[in-house]
Parts: C-alpha cells; structure tokens; sequence
C-alpha cells in the first residue's frame, strides 16, 4: 500500500503582526444614562467600564473585521496573496450565510484562500489561534489571518441595564505564521474546553427591540462566579503546558469581559507565583466589552501604549458563552 504524501510540518507557530479597529462613535456612561436607568458611578464599581465604541448601523462586522485584518496583514509586512488561510472568530454574524472570513478575506484581497468562521463566543479569538498555530505547524496553511470581530450593538437591548452597559463593537487581528526553529516557536499549546452544563448562563432572546431580531441576555452572576473561579486554574494550565511558571509572564491579556473579573484572575495567578510586576490588560475601561476582539483590541491597544515589547511572554486566555474558555502562552511579536 503507497502512503499518503502528508504536509511537511514545522517546530510550531508565530504571530507576525497586528492590527485592530473600532467604531469612531464613543458611548459614554453618561450617555447611557440618558436612556437607561443608570449612572456613571454604578457602571464604573460593576464592571469598570468608562466608555466604549459603538457601531452605525453602516459599518459592518465584515467592514470593520476587513479594516483589522488588513492592518495585520500590513503590519506583518505581507502581502495580501501572501496568506493563504483567514479565520475570523464571532458571535455576532446578522446571517449564518455567507460566513465572515470568505467576504473578509476577498475585500483584503487574499483570493481562494482556506476561509471559515469560528464561533466560541468570548473564548473566540483563542480558539480560531490555537486552531491557526496547529494548521501551520502540521503544515496545513503557510500563513493564517486569525480575525475576532463583533457587532454586539445588533443584538442588544438598550433599555436592558444589565447588557446596554457591557457590550461594544470592534475588530482585532493577528498574522499567525511557521517559527523557523523550535527557539522561535511563539505560540504555546491551548488550554481549551468548556461547560455546556452552563449553556443557558449566556444566550439569545427572540426581541424585536434589537437590530437584528435578537437580544443577548446573561445570567451576570452566574457567569461573574464561574469565571472569577475556573478560569485562573484554565491559565495556569496553559503555563504548564508550555513549559513555562507563572513568573515567566510578562503581561496578561484576558477577556476583556469585567475588570473585576479581570483583577480577580491576575490576584489568583500571582497568589501562584506571578510576579507583583506583570501588566493586565484594561482596555474594557474605554472599549468595553468585545467579546473574541477584546483579546487582540487588547493587545495592539497595549503596544500603542508601550505595555508591551516584542520578546515578551504574553499569556492570553479567553472565556464567554458556551460556556467555552481558552488560552494560551505566546511570544510578543
């Protein structure tokens, strides 16, 4: 019997470049406390958000999923016909057909490449990377455009206090490609999984209030008490798995989905053994609540910043809907 001829795999995977966008429009709280009964102090002490970006309904998940990807692509210092793969990470598509990463992907000018759709929710983003580094480390895909983008505003209802406050709309990306050696290896293994006993914690509503016939409705405590207990023990996981401790971290980039949530998991990891001095993202004070963009938002936000500097171990861990959680330990482009 005559073998199959198989890819040539590689060491493993890198991210090679960046790029996020967001809506122009900023929502303060105090503009939302002009509709909804609420107010500035009381979204800042519940989930820490400030503003946050909202879209018109003229800009769509695929314009602003497009405008990320190319600025990643860019970055990277690719060519569109370069990349041969795009993934992009929702949760918010209006229609299920056609995807987002085929129009994505042709818009960028990346023609007949591998393109689908990944939805994990929240945990998006880590997934469609973790499924991105695999496709190139077995030799699948050259270089995979890896895109979360979420038009959240479409499926809200903004007389609902409990999600109008949280949730924005915004696009971030990354250009995952080989690593030339096992040293250059960027991308650790992901700690994935979920709990589909809590299925019903995060979901969609029939509402005609909505732009899109739909509302997202949360059970906020519920999900505030999974997440502030089982996802520190999910990071901790992706350290070990990629050989690494919690002292290694440089900066940690987690879902952007509460910043109490956010703090909780840092205080856990360094209880663990991380260092007093490792960053946290806080970009859901002025972008609110993205779901699978608020990892890359995140992080191209914090190279701006200077937060973050190429060689720096960065730990990313995502968790939504689902309930689904991932993450995993990469090296800073």
């Amino acid at each position: 019997m005559t073998a199959f001829r198989l890819a040539a795999p590689v060491a493993g995977a890198r991210i090679l470049g960046l790029g996020s966008t967001q809506p122009d429009e900023v929502v303060t709280n105090d503009d939302l406390a002009r509709r909804i009964d609420t107010n500035d102090q009381w979204i800042r002490e519940r989930v820490g958000i400030v503003s946050r970006r909202i879209a018109p309904e003229s800009l769509s998940l695929v314009d602003m999923a497009t405008d990320a990807g190319a600025r990643a692509v860019k970055d990277a210092g690719l060519e569109p016909g370069d990349v041969d793969t795009t993934i992009v990470a929702t949760c918010t598509m209006p229609d299920t057909i056609p995807n987002a990463a085929a129009q994505t992907a042709e818009r960028i000018g990346i023609r007949a490449g591998a393109a689908f759709d990944v939805n994990a929710a929240c945990a998006g983003f880590c997934y469609a990377l973790g499924t991105a580094a695999d496709l190139v480390r077995a030799g699948s895909s050259r270089r995979v455009l890896v895109i979360g983008a979420e038009k959240l505003s479409d499926w809200l209802d903004w007389d609902d206090r409990s999600t109008a406050i949280i949730f924005a709309d915004g696009a971030g990306a990354a250009v995952v490609g080989a690593a030339d050696d096992a040293e250059s290896v960027g991308i650790g293994p992901v700690a994935w999984g979920s709990a589909g006993d809590l299925a019903q914690a995060i979901n969609i509503h029939h509402d005609r209030r909505s732009r899109a016939g739909g509302a997202l409705h949360q059970e906020g405590q519920t999900v505030f008490r999974w997440a502030t207990t089982q996802i520190a023990p999910v990071a901790l996981r992706a350290i070990e798995m990629a050989g690494l401790t919690p002292a290694d971290i440089d900066v940690l980039v987690p879902h952007q989905a509460n910043l109490r949530i956010v703090e909780a998991v840092a205080k856990r990891l360094r209880k663990h053994g991380a260092r007093e001095d490792m960053r946290v993202a806080d970009d859901i004070v002025h972008s609110g609540n993205t779901s699978s963009a608020s990892i890359p938002l995140a992080l191209d936000h914090m190279r701006a910043e200077g937060r973050v500097r190429s060689g720096e171990t960065v730990l990313l861990v995502g968790f939504g809907a689902g309930l689904s959680y991932a993450g995993q330990v990469v090296r800073f482009p």
